[in-house]
């Protein structure tokens, strides 16, 4: 047996040479192992066509017995498709992607589908490097948090059905599912305003796409249904990281110290926010009540607890797969679906009436809320 010097390179005595990898067993030498033919153990691995219970169990043992494996690019290759479907993330450290992954792959694996998961940080270049990749193993199909149309249009002109998730690409007709933005942000905000508040800031980054600019249309929305001006100065722009964001609201507030709660358009921003208000000595809801889009862990786990806009993130993963199920089962081509996902209210300790507002003069909050316990 070989010995590995300390080096890390491993020494064979007398030169003797590596032992040859063991040739990988074919669906024939399944077929014979579990006593059927190749074609009824294909079909009892793949599920396609019908195979009696007891034969598929007796195929399963086999090939857990001799080790066999199905080789996939030969199936790929006869079916010009594989088993498998591409996943284009935007950043799997954020905990939404996170989750959103974990629901379309929990789908997909139910369905018999393999998924390629490929995080591309928010770069337009290494999301289409993504796109080229499913092309080169000849994904089913494929599920994306679109950063810009160019991945998506890679893989629609070769063919392969796209749900955009989250977001989606004006001008490109695909399947999609979204959170109803417009609907979370409304309600969000009107709970603030039931509360008594009149001077609600949104820190928000972006509004090109379908999530930020629904968000800002829901955020007006509200204020102006309650007869409140849309101040353009309580708008904040930032960037997607907490340090940015932390710095906005550090400087809104110095210039404008009659903001009484705050709204953060994701959870990276409220992260940056939470600090931001904890670092300037703001005491949270007694100074300033802060409310978040996207309910992430941390929020309930920090004090007091961040109310928020809970997305259901694995149902949008989940609806996404089922999307692709059903596009790659037969669904009528060029009838494009797009399902909306509907968020809830998850009330936390971080929201009260304002300072100068007491509690027998607030109105009740509208609308269905799910109550949480603070950290």
């Amino acid at each position: 047996m070989g010995r590995r010097r300390e080096d890390g390179a491993e020494h064979r005595p007398n030169g003797t040479p590596p032992p040859r990898p063991r040739r990988r067993p074919t669906i024939q030498d399944l077929a014979r192992a579990a006593g059927t033919s190749p074609s009824t153990a294909s079909r009892a691995l793949s599920g396609n066509g019908y195979v009696g219970a007891d034969v598929r169990a007796r195929v399963l043992e086999a090939a857990e017995r001799i080790g066999y494996v199905p080789d996939i690019n030969a199936r790929t290759l006869r079916n010009r498709r594989s088993r498998a479907v591409g996943v284009l993330i935007s950043d799997l450290r954020n905990p939404f992607y996170a989750n959103l992954a974990a629901g379309i792959e929990q789908r997909l694996r139910s369905a018999g589908y393999h998924v390629i998961v490929v995080n591309n940080d928010g770069e337009q270049d290494a999301e289409a490097e993504g796109a080229r990749t499913f092309l080169a193993v000849r994904v089913s199909a494929a599920i994306i948090t679109p950063v810009s149309d160019r991945a998506v249009r890679m893989l629609m002109d070769d063919g392969v059905p796209v749900v955009q998730a989250d977001r989606m690409v004006d001008g490109l007709t695909t399947d999609g599912v979204l959170v109803d933005n417009v609907q979370g942000a409304r309600r969000i905000t009107d709970h603030l305003i039931e509360l008594g508040h009149t001077r609600i800031a949104l820190l928000i980054d972006e509004t090109d796409w379908t999530t930020g600019a629904g968000r800002l249309a829901g955020y007006r929305a509200a204020l102006r249904d309650a007869g409140l001006p849309v101040d353009p100065g309580l708008i904040v722009p930032t960037r997607f990281q907490p340090d940015t964001a932390r710095a906005a609201v550090t400087a809104l507030l110095e210039r404008r110290p009659d903001v009484t709660a705050l709204f953060a358009a994701n959870n990276r921003l409220a992260e940056g926010a939470f600090q931001a208000l904890q670092e300037g000595g703001h005491r949270m809801p007694e100074d300033v009540s802060l409310v978040a889009f996207d309910d992430v862990p941390w929020m309930s786990m920090v004090s007091p607890g961040i109310t928020t806009v809970d997305q259901h993130t694995d149902d949008l993963g989940r609806a996404c797969a089922q999307l692709v199920v059903d596009r790659i089962a037969g669904a009528p081509a060029g009838q494009t679906t797009v399902r909306y996902i509907q968020p809830s209210i998850v009330v936390r300790a971080s929201t009260a009436p304002p300072r100068t507002t007491t509690a027998a003069s607030v109105r009740p909050d509208p609308g269905p809320a799910t109550a949480a316990p603070t950290a």
